[in-house]
């Protein structure tokens, strides 16, 4: 195992306790778009480079966007009452 895959199963171990032990909701979302980001660079440093754009747009972009929408409805639906 190299060196660089190493130290990304590292950082995805951080990122991912990271985005358990964050309380903040929001906080919570940045944390999964960077796990989602340092998942993609270990896919592609495992040179799986098809599973690494998914991840990378799924996990990094578009998951966390559904999740800022739906606190955004929350937030507004609170306000509201």
């Amino acid at each position: 195992m190299s060196g660089l895959v190493a130290g990304l199963l590292i950082l995805a171990a951080g990122s991912g306790l990271l985005v358990v032990i964050t309380r903040d909701p929001r906080r919570q979302v940045y944390a999964l778009a960077g796990n989602g980001l340092v998942l993609g660079l270990l896919f592609l440093a495992l040179e799986a480079p098809d599973v690494a754009l998914s991840e990378i747009a799924v996990g990094t972009a578009v998951t966390p966007f559904l999740f800022l929408v739906a606190l955004a409805a929350i937030a507004t639906d609170r306000v509201g009452r």
